[in-house]
């Protein structure tokens, strides 16, 4: 394991320990190790096991699909503004899901809400994917993503106007703004196989991505089949975003954040950049979310919005260190 990899592993333990012990009731270690262990007071164990811990994973889970989805997607169309929420793909997952709960498909099976947000998200990375091989301009894919984004945006709001009810309209809002509050392990075990199948496939495409960097032509050259490469970082992609606005809803910016700052610890290796870039991902979002339970405001702030304040002034700052962006 590389000393990157152990500094990752080291911040993700800390922020999970942390995650654990702080929020309205703070606990101290000897009271977290009492409840872990079993012997400790009723309400530690279930502030532990049923509310703070489910939280902290599913932040873990969110953010290194996230992160390891925008270095795939960064890799697969060569360029580093690229990710599920720039492109379009986190608002079309979104929709996606909101749909299902304005006309109460939920309550067909509990595998709704992730296969119709996986639906969206393939939709819209299948769009992206198409627009990559007709242009290889960063301009045209970004204003793609832009339009998708609004006009996803602009279905959701109509959906939210249309809320028959306010328990449908604070449910929608949920999806649209991203947040981890109150999930249980059963919400996690509902779309941890779509994340991690996801993953997977990004994770299996990793030497390809590397040979991308070299040009298609160049990919060809050496055996990489092109069509195949596209078409496993696409579901892949799909599969974990779609699994993360499943769970959390639309969070933004981490998979173009996360790639970005790792990028220069890994040599710009795309191979290498994956795994990392997860990491990374989940710590952020697990950092994020214990300021959202502890800063002093009288409502929660939600995750996706956090992110985006953090995420939207570095994606600028990326974009404005181009010095081509259409090349």
């Amino acid at each position: 394991m590389t000393r990157s990899a152990l500094i990752l592993c080291a911040a993700w333990l800390a922020a999970m320990a942390t995650a654990i012990m702080f929020g309205s009731v703070p606990l101290g270690p000897e009271r977290v190790l009492a409840a872990v262990s079993g012997m400790g007071s009723a309400g530690d164990q279930i502030v532990i096991w049923q509310i703070r811990l489910p939280r902290a994973l599913a932040a873990t889970l969110v953010g290194a699909a996230l992160g390891m989805s925008g270095a795939a997607l960064q890799g697969l169309l060569r360029n580093p503004l690229a990710e599920p929420g720039v492109l379009g793909v986190s608002a079309s997952a979104a929709l996606a899901a909101t749909t299902a709960l304005y006309f109460g498909l939920v309550s067909a099976g509990p595998l709704v809400l992730p296969l119709a947000a996986i639906t969206g998200a393939l939709a819209a990375t299948f769009i992206v994917a198409a627009a990559a091989i007709r242009t290889r301009s960063v301009v045209t894919l970004i204003l793609i993503g832009v339009g998708l984004s609004s006009f996803a945006g602009a279905l959701m709001a109509l959906l939210m106007n249309l809320a028959p009810n306010p328990f449908s309209l604070a449910d929608m809002v949920n999806w649209m703004l991203g947040t981890v509050a109150n999930r249980s392990l059963d919400d996690l075990m509902m779309s941890a196989p779509f994340l991690i199948a996801g993953m997977a496939m990004l994770m299996s495409r990793r030497r390809g991505l590397a040979a991308l960097s070299l040009g298609e032509e160049a990919a060809e050259g050496i055996g990489l089949d092109l069509r195949r490469q596209r078409l496993m970082v696409i579901l892949g992609a799909g599969l974990a975003t779609g699994g993360a606005v499943a769970l959390a809803g639309a969070i933004g910016f981490v998979g173009i954040v996360a790639p970005h700052l790792v990028r220069p610890f890994v040599r710009y290796d795309p191979a290498r950049l994956l795994l990392p870039s997860a990491m990374l991902g989940a710590v952020m979002l697990v950092v994020a979310d214990i300021g959202v339970r502890l800063l002093p405001t009288d409502a929660e702030l939600k995750l996706g919005v956090v992110a985006a304040l953090v995420g939207a002034p570095v994606f600028i700052w990326i974009a404005a260190r181009r010095r081509s962006v259409g090349a």
